[in-house]
């Protein structure tokens, strides 16, 4: 049950339905006049209940905002256009809502001019005034306890969509790496436009994850329980712009491992080939990415393994750099750049040996 509540959609919907009801519950003790129009006041709960207490109160407020100008334009236009047909009336004034609408300070709330100045042309000309109140009022007071529950009621700092995105980001990378690596061994390495078909799920992964760093860092404004979670969401901050920019040096190894396969330019001078150092290469970086944390403080864990095999086979690549007698060909100057590549990757997850071995 407790696995669920951490879930956003959950907690959002808790959220939605306390502040609806209670919205309901409130407007009912308004004088007759507005409480016979109480169910305006859980719409303005819904439309302010956002994953984010910053998100809400910025739906909040635009939402109203738009509400308004709708229903301003809506009476402009209808007195101005009394005497021609309603359904010219209607085609200008939500020709003209649409214009409003483009204005950027209202956002994702833009749609609610069009909405609000038909439904004022349809139902609230008689008394425009008096509408206006009913509807922008209590659709205000419905916004303002879904802003106050929202803040109340668990704020939410996005922190678990966040570690799902960062994990499936790091398996995903990882997957991406070895499968370059197999492909290597096998020596039937893809086209690069098949190759760029297989990086899709990275990249949509890849998004994903920047999606979510960004939701937490906008759900740590104004959010009470921000500072007690700071170095979650700090460290998720962290994970999620070394893994990207990690993936940015992956996607550059790929290309030129791919495109110009130095693996194959007779650079074949240590031990099995070329072939095979890239792969081990490749491999001890998959391990590095899969293994973001240390285990233990004082002694040797499964990420210090994983780091000194990367550290190892990236040295090999280097010292097979270092060796390789063609120094004018477009391989060797590929083979470089991918042994930049790998060393820059290790540095950025922070892959340093903490137990050197005894000479």
């Amino acid at each position: 049950m407790i696995g669920r509540l951490q879930q956003p959609w959950v907690q959002r919907m808790v959220r939605a339905a306390l502040a609806a009801g209670l919205s309901w519950q409130v407007a009912l003790f308004l004088p007759p006049q507005l409480a016979e129009y109480a169910y305006y006041a859980p719409l303005g709960a819904v439309i302010a209940v956002h994953p984010t207490i910053a998100d809400s109160a910025s739906a909040a407020w635009r939402s109203i905002l738009a509400i308004l100008l709708g229903f301003a334009l809506a009476v402009g236009v209808y007195e101005v256009t009394r005497v021609v047909p309603n359904a010219l009336t209607i085609a200008l004034i939500v020709g003209l809502a649409i214009v409003v609408e483009q204005w950027r300070m209202l956002r994702e709330q833009a749609s609610w001019v069009s909405f609000a100045a038909v439904l004022m042309l349809t139902v609230g000309t008689s008394d425009p005034a008096e509408y206006a109140v009913r509807y922008a009022g209590l659709t205000l007071l419905g916004a303002v306890i879904g802003v106050l529950v929202t803040t109340a009621l668990f704020p939410p700092l996005q922190l678990t969509t966040a570690v799902n995105r960062i994990a499936r980001t790091r398996e995903t990378l990882a997957a991406h790496l070895e499968s370059m690596a197999a492909a290597l061994r096998s020596g039937q390495l893809p086209a690069p436009h098949e190759w760029e078909d297989r990086g899709e799920a990275l990249d949509v992964a890849l998004e994903q994850m920047r999606r979510a760093e960004t939701q937490v860092e906008r759900a740590r404004r104004a959010n009470p329980r921000a500072h007690r979670w700071q170095g979650a969401a700090g460290s998720i901050r962290d994970q999620s712009r070394a893994l990207d920019r990690v993936a940015v040096l992956v996607d550059d190894l790929t290309t030129l491992v791919v495109e110009f396969q130095p693996h194959r330019r007779g650079l074949d001078r240590v031990d099995d080939g070329t072939g095979w150092v890239l792969a081990d290469a490749l491999d001890g970086l998959a391990g590095v990415v899969r293994l973001p944390f240390h285990d233990a403080a004082d002694q040797p864990d499964d990420r210090d393994a994983a780091i000194a095999a990367a550290v190892a086979a990236s040295n090999r690549l280097t010292a097979l750099l270092r060796n390789s007698e063609i120094a004018d060909d477009e391989g060797f100057f590929a083979l470089g750049a991918v042994t930049v590549g790998m060393h820059r990757s290790l540095q950025t997850l922070e892959a340093h040996v903490r137990f050197p071995a005894a000479a």
